[in-house]
């Protein structure tokens, strides 16, 4: 069987922590031949590590993409760059894994889209946790109708203090925002897919900048302080999402809040026969469990099962979620089928947070 030629745009933390060691893990189905990073000693060092034979490698992303022999990219840079990248690479006949989130706006989203229906390619988007056990036991039960009709969610994305200080995390001209684009992301991607639900109504929010700017001795961050003078996003940020069906969500989304309890990439139903949560995040040992609440023989009952795995993607096994994300991705594009993670469903989770920085800087609602 041919391996899959893999070309990566954007070395950095994204592309180490989780690219890289799962592309490696599927040796068998694919080979890394390609690198490009503004940063050429990055790019440099990463065809050093990771690539075949022959790997090449760039600091112009459009020259990676003249290569006719890459089948993939893997777009892993700031969220400003991923629309144009994965509209070249669309263009140029590639298939593309672009992380998360699809796009920083609507417009973007749009553009990769339309460049995506028009290649015949394959498109998805990276929403790694989708694989974690818990996750997928959900999901399950949704399916089968355990919860009956979901006409009430929480999207948790709750940091209490875990700014990340490193890369471009607080650049707004870079990334578009800040835990809500970020974090929140995760927490609306896995909420939507459980319900089975793109049909957006309306979407209202509020944005807060209130922590950002606090001084260095002040601000007790797990990853060490960040530098107040250049914070330019948003600390926290919750929206209200009305579905047309008029099923409705509560996304809440911190780097640095004052609430004691952190979830993230995490959910709560609410359905007609049960509820369920997903409990995890940063203040969480152990990773993540799964809690189904209902009724039975006329008593409340809890339905209590535990998962392992964590939301980050250091040195997994072949269980990780990021190694089973790229390898059911890879064997989409050689088997022709479809990847879990579908661009439009991308596409809806991009719009509403969009749409939920718009209502607050127009101070009203937003219809869809």
């Amino acid at each position: 069987m041919k391996k899959l030629r893999v070309g990566i745009v954007g070395c950095g933390g994204i592309a180490n922590q989780k690219h890289f060691p799962a592309l490696k893990s599927q040796s068998e189905l694919c080979e890394m031949v390609a690198f490009c990073d503004i940063i050429e000693e990055r790019a440099k060092k990463t065809c050093e590590e990771y690539g075949a034979e022959g790997a090449r490698y760039y600091t112009d992303y459009t020259e990676l993409l003249k290569d006719e022999s890459i089948d993939v990219v893997h777009v892993c840079t700031p969220n400003v760059a991923h629309c144009p990248i994965t509209v070249a690479a669309f263009e140029a006949g590639k298939h593309v894994m672009c992380e998360k989130p699809m796009a920083a706006t609507t417009e973007d989203a749009e553009k990769m889209m339309e460049a995506w229906k028009k290649s015949g390619k394959k498109f998805t988007i990276g929403y790694q946790n989708r694989f974690r056990k818990d996750t997928q036991m959900l999901h399950a039960a949704c399916e089968a109708g355990d919860l009956g009709e979901i006409y009430f969610a929480k999207a948790h994305a709750i940091r209490r203090r875990a700014v990340p200080t490193w890369g471009v995390f607080p650049d707004k001209s870079k990334q578009g925002g800040g835990p809500l684009i970020d974090i929140g992301t995760h927490a609306l991607d896995i909420t939507l897919w459980m319900m089975d639900n793109y049909d957006v109504e309306s979407v209202t929010g509020s944005v807060f900048e209130k922590l950002g700017h606090l001084p260095e001795a002040t601000q007790g961050n797990m990853f060490g302080a960040w530098d107040p003078e250049t914070y330019e996003v948003e600390d926290s940020a919750f929206g209200y999402i009305k579905m047309k069906n008029g099923a409705t969500i509560f996304l809440e989304a911190a780097w640095a809040i004052n609430m004691k309890d952190s979830r993230e990439a995490a959910t709560t139903l609410c359905g007609t026969k049960a509820g369920a949560e997903i409990i995890g995040g940063m203040s969480k040992e152990g990773g993540y469990d799964l809690v189904i609440n209902k009724t039975s023989h006329g008593q409340l009952t809890e339905e209590r099962l535990s998962a392992g795995g964590t939301i980050a993607f250091f040195e997994g096994g072949s269980d990780k979620e990021e190694v089973i994300e790229c390898k059911q991705w890879l064997e989409a594009i050689l088997n022709d089928t479809e990847p879990l993670v579908k661009p439009e469903q991308a596409f809806v989770v991009t719009k509403i947070l969009d749409n939920i920085y718009k209502a607050n800087q127009l101070g009203h609602e937003i219809k869809f």
